[in-house]
C-alpha cells in the first residue's frame, strides 16, 4: 500500500462538511447510501489524470497543469462542481485524446480548489459513482461528454464468504501497515473505522502500489465480490515483496553492524599499537607493496604476490592463517628474483687465486678456468654441476670458497650429512604449522642472489627414511634441462636455479644414486705427495694454526725436514686434516712455553718433535727388505687414500691345503686361489716339483687382520707371493705392484692409480708393475708426482714372475 495521506485545511467550505472541521470525514455506510441513490448527469465535462484512478467515496488531491484542465476545473467550480474523472492509457501524453483515454472512470465531486504559490492548481475531490462515456461532445476548451452509469454487483452483507474476504483484506491491510516503514501507523485507525466494505474495498484499492493499468483493472471490475478478491491477490503480491525486501534489509544491517564492529575494533587495537609503538597491520601492508615495487619480478610473480597480498588484506589478522600468509609473502620479498651478482672474468686473477688457497688440484682448477672462460665468450650459460671426488681432507668443501672468490660470486654451503627428510629439500606446504621452504631457497634468500656458489657437502651420505628419499629430491635440483622451474613445496611456484653454480663433494661415489651421479660432472680430487703435504704445511697449514693460538712466524719455526718427519712418521692420509692436528699440537707446545715463561727452541728439531708428538707411530707402509721368500709389496686404494700392504706366504707339511688369513674379503680370497691353480698348473715353466703342492699346505696372509681387506687388485701380488715362496728365490727390491688376474694367466687393469702411487712414493718404492691397460692412468699423472718411479707394464703373469722374482736364493732356503 502507498502512503496514505490524511489531508488538513483551514476554513474549508465544503457541501456537506462542517466548516470548523480539520479532517475529511470518512465515508459512512449513510453516506454510501445517499451518495448511490444519486442521480447522474446525463453531461459531464472529462478531466484526464496522467498517473492516477480515482476509486468512488475515495478523497484525493489532484494538481492541475493543463490549460484545459484548470478552465474545465474554473468552469465545474463554479457549477454544479461535478465532473467525470478517467485515467489517461500513457501518462506521457500531454494533450489526450478520446483515443488516449480509458472510456470507464469516476464521477467526482470537488471538495476545494487551491492555487498553489508555484502557478499550479490543487484540487481535493471525492469519488461518486463509476459512470462510463457514451459519447464525446466537445473537446474545447475542454473535454465534454454524454455518460450512463457503470451497474455495480453487490454480494449480500450476509454473504459469508465475501465477509471473510473483507477481513482477510483488513488483516493484510495491517500487516503491510505495520512492515511498511513508509506508512503511518495512524493508518491502521482509519481502516478499522471503515464501516462501509464497498468502501474499504475502493480505499484500500487507492492506496495500493500499483501502476495505473492494474488500479483501471480493479475499477473496471463490475462484481464487488471478484473486485474485493483481485485486491486481495494484489495485496498478497505486495506484502510477499515486502517481507522479502525487509528480510534482505535485516541480513545486510547484521552484515553491516559486525562489520562495523570490526572495524571500529581494528582502529581501536591500531590506536593501542601506535601508543605502544608497534607497527600496525595497514603499515605491514605497505611497507610490501613498497618492496614489491622494487623486486624484478617477471609478469607471472608479480600477479601471484598481488593474489596473495590481497588474500591477506582480506584475513583477520588475530587468525593463526594471517603469521603464515605474513610469512609467505616475507619469503617472495626477501628472494633474490632476477638479482644476479656480476661475474668477474679476469682469468688471470682467478687463478692466482685458485694456485694461492689450494696447492695442487690442477684438474679442479683447469676445469673453473674452462667455465670462466666460455662463459666470457657467452655472458650467458647454464651453470655446470660439478662433483669433487675424493677422501677426506684434500679440500674439497675449502675449494668452494676460493672458486666462489674467484668467480665474484656469493658463497653458500649446506651440509647434506645424514639428511632423511626430502622437505629439507623441497620444503613444507604452508598450510603446516611450522612449514618453511626447503633449505635450497632458504639457502638462497641469505645468499641475496640467485647465482652463488653452491656447496653440496658429503652428497654421498645423503640417506633414505620413511619420510622420503631426499637424494632423489636432488635429482630436479642438480639437472640443468629441469632446475630453471625448481618446484619449492613452500614456495607453491618454480624458482629458477639455472644460474647457481653447485658444487657437491663426496668421498664415496658407489652410495650416490646412479641417476644422480649421471647429472654431475665427476672431478677426482685425489691425495697429495709428501712434498705437496710440507708445502701445504709451510704455506697454509702452520700460518693458519699460529694465528688461531694468537702467535706468528717468528714464534715457531719448522724446517722442511723436520716437516717430512711428522708427515711421515705422524699421519697416514691422503689428505692434510690429520697433519694440521699435528702441527697444531706444535704450535700449542709453543704457546704454553711463551705463557709460562719457559726457554724453548723456536727452530724446531728432531727430538722436540719426538717430545710433543711421541715417538713415530705409523712405519707401517715403509718397505721391508726382500730377505724371506714369499713376502711381497703390494699397492692398495683406501677410502683414506693409496696404502701399501704385505702378502706373506709360508709353508708347511701337509696335505696341500689352502689356508687364508687377514680378515680378507671373498673377491681377494678368490684371488689367491686363482693364483695357486695358475701356479700348479705352470708348475713346469716355474721349474716347481708337482710333488710340492701334495706334500705341503700353504698358508697365505695378509697383515692387520683387524682392517677388512677386499678388491681383485691384489692378484699378482698373491701370485708373485706364491712363486717366490715355491722357488724359494728373493722377490726384486724396492719393487711394488697391483693388478687383477685370471685363469688364463692375463692381468686385468685395477683403479685408484694415483692414490697407489703416491702411496708408493712414501713408502720409497723405486719400481711399480702395472697392467698395460693402466698406463693411460700414468699419463694423466703430473710428472713431479712420477719422478723416480720406474714402470713396468705387463699383460700376462709370466711377465710378472720375470721382472719380480729374481734368480737369487734367499738366505736359509728351504728344500722342497
Amino acid at each position: 500500500m502507498g502512503e496514505v495521506k490524511f489531508t488538513n485545511f483551514d476554513n474549508m467550505s465544503m457541501q456537506g462538511i462542517d466548516e470548523e472541521a480539520e479532517l475529511i470525514p470518512l465515508l459512512t455506510p449513510e453516506d454510501e447510501e445517499e451518495m448511490n441513490n444519486e442521480t447522474l448527469p446525463e453531461t459531464l465535462p472529462v478531466l484526464p489524470l496522467r498517473n492516477t484512478v480515482l476509486f468512488p467515496g475515495v478523497v484525493i488531491p489532484i494538481t492541475a497543469g493543463r490549460d484545459k484542465s484548470i478552465s474545465l476545473i474554473k468552469d465545474a467550480n463554479t457549477g454544479n462542481k461535478t465532473i467525470g474523472v478517467v485515467s489517461q492509457k500513457d501518462a506521457e501524453t500531454e494533450d489526450p485524446e478520446v483515443k488516449d483515454i480509458n472510456t470507464l472512470g469516476t464521477v467526482a465531486r470537488i471538495l476545494r480548489v487551491l492555487q498553489m504559490p508555484d502557478g499550479n492548481t490543487t484540487v481535493i475531490i471525492q469519488g461518486k459513482k463509476r459512470f462510463e462515456i457514451a459519447e464525446i461532445l466537445t473537446e474545447d476548451p475542454y473535454m465534454t461528454a454524454t455518460i450512463r452509469e457503470a451497474g455495480e454487483t453487490r454480494p449480500d452483507q450476509k454473504d459469508e464468504e465475501f465477509l471473510a474476504i473483507i477481513e482477510s483484506i483488513k488483516d493484510l491491510a495491517f500487516k503491510i501497515i505495520k512492515d511498511n516503514p513508509n506508512i503511518p501507523s495512524e493508518a491502521t485507525f482509519a481502516i478499522k473505522n471503515i464501516q462501509s466494505n464497498s468502501f474499504l474495498i475502493n480505499f484500500v484499492s487507492s492506496n495500493l502500489n500499483l501502476g495505473v493499468a492494474e488500479k483501471q483493472h480493479l475499477l473496471e471490475i463490475p462484481d464487488l465480490q471478484d473486485r474485493a478478491l483481485a485486491t486481495l491477490k494484489y495485496m498478497n503480491l505486495e506484502f510477499q515483496k515486502l517481507e522479502l525486501k525487509n528480510d534482505i534489509q535485516s541480513k545486510v544491517r547484521s552484515d553491516m553492524d559486525q562489520q562495523q564492529r570490526e572495524y571500529f575494533l581494528h582502529q581501536q587495537m591500531k590506536t593501542i599499537q601506535e601508543e605502544l609503538g608497534g607497527v600496525s597491520y595497514e603499515e605491514e601492508v605497505d611497507e610490501m607493496k613498497v618492496k614489491a615495487k622494487k623486486k624484478k619480478w617477471d609478469k607471472k610473480v608479480k600477479e601471484h604476490f598481488e593474489k596473495e597480498l590481497a588474500k591477506m588484506q582480506r584475513m583477520n589478522p588475530q587468525v593463526a592463517e594471517y603469521s603464515i600468509q605474513r610469512n609467505y609473502l616475507d619469503l617472495f620479498l626477501d628472494l633474490p628474483w632476477n638479482e644476479f651478482s656480476n661475474d668477474k672474468f679476469d682469468l688471470k686473477r682467478a687463478e692466482k687465486i685458485l694456485d694461492r688457497d689450494h696447492y695442487g688440484l690442477e684438474d679442479v682448477k683447469r676445469r673453473i678456468i674452462e667455465y670462466l672462460a666460455v662463459l666470457k665468450l657467452r655472458n650467458d650459460m647454464k651453470s655446470p654441476i660439478l662433483c669433487l671426488y675424493g677422501p677426506p681432507g684434500v679440500g674439497k668443501t675449502s675449494l668452494g670458497k676460493s672458486v666462489a672468490e674467484a668467480l665474484g660470486r656469493e658463497y653458500v654451503r649446506m651440509s647434506l650429512g645424514g639428511l632423511r627428510d626430502e622437505a629439507e629439500i623441497r620444503g613444507h606446504r604452508k598450510t603446516y604449522i611450522g612449514a618453511m621452504p626447503g633449505r635450497i631457497v632458504q639457502s638462497l634468500k641469505k645468499a641475496g642472489t640467485s647465482n652463488p656458489v653452491f656447496i653440496l657437502d658429503e652428497i654421498d651420505k645423503l640417506s633414505n627414511s620413511h619420510q622420503g628419499d631426499p637424494s632423489s629430491a636432488m635429482l630436479e635440483v642438480l639437472d640443468p634441462e629441469q632446475n630453471s622451474e625448481f618446484y619449492d613445496n613452500f614456495l607453491e611456484m618454480g624458482y629458477d636455479l639455472s644460474k647457481v653454480m653447485f658444487i657437491a663433494t663426496a668421498n664415496n661415489l658407489g652410495s650416490i644414486q646412479p641417476a644422480l651421479r649421471d647429472r654431475m660432472e665427476i672431478i677426482n680430487v685425489s691425495g697429495y705427495t709428501i712434498e705437496e703435504k710440507v708445502e701445504i704445511a709451510k704455506k697454509h697449514l702452520l700460518p693458519k694454526q699460529l694465528k688461531e693460538h694468537g702467535l706468528d712466524a717468528k714464534h715457531l719455526k719448522i724446517g722442511k725436514s723436520q716437516m717430512e718427519k711428522i708427515v711421515e712418521g705422524y699421519t697416514r692420509e691422503s689428505g692434510v686434516r690429520s697433519l694440521e692436528k699435528q702441527l697444531a699440537k706444535m704450535v700449542r707446545y709453543a704457546a704454553k712455553n711463551i705463557a709460562t715463561e719457559e726457554e724453548y727452541d723456536i727452530k724446531v728439531a728432531n727430538e722436540t718433535i719426538e717430545k710433543v708428538l711421541g715417538p713415530a707411530r705409523l712405519e707401517r707402509d715403509k718397505y721391508e727388505n726382500n730377505e724371506v721368500a714369499g713376502v711381497v709389496t703390494g699397492l692398495a686404494w683406501t677410502s683414506v687414500g693409496g696404502d701399501i700392504l704385505f702378502i706373506e706366504s709360508i709353508l708347511s707339511k701337509g696335505k696341500g691345503t689352502l689356508n687364508i688369513t687377514g680378515n680378507l674379503g671373498k673377491v681377494m680370497k678368490e684371488s689367491a686361489t686363482i693364483a695357486l691353480e695358475y701356479i700348479k698348473s705352470n708348475a713346469d715353466s716355474f721349474g716347481i716339483s708337482s710333488e710340492v703342492f701334495s706334500n705341503y699346505n700353504v698358508h697365505i696372509h695378509v697383515p692387520e687382520g683387524a682392517t677388512p681387506k677386499d678388491g681383485p687388485s691384489a692378484g699378482i701380488t698373491m701370485l708373485t707371493s706364491l712363486v717366490s715362496l715355491f722357488t724359494q728365490r728373493k722377490v726384486k727390491k724396492s719393487l711394488a705392484m697391483t693388478g687383477e688376474i685370471t685363469l688364463r694367466g692375463k692381468v686385468l687393469p685395477v683403479g685408484g692409480i694415483k692414490e697407489k702411487i703416491l702411496a708408493a712414493k712414501r713408502a720409497r718404492i723405486k719400481e711399480i708393475i702395472l697392467c698395460e691397460e693402466n698406463r693411460k692412468d700414468i699419463l694423466e699423472i703430473k710428472e713431479a708426482y712420477l719422478k723416480g718411479l720406474t714402470f713396468h707394464y705387463v699383460s700376462d703373469m709370466s711377465e710378472v714372475i720375470e721382472i719380480a722374482v729374481t734368480k737369487q736364493k734367499v738366505k736359509s732356503a728351504k728344500k722342497l
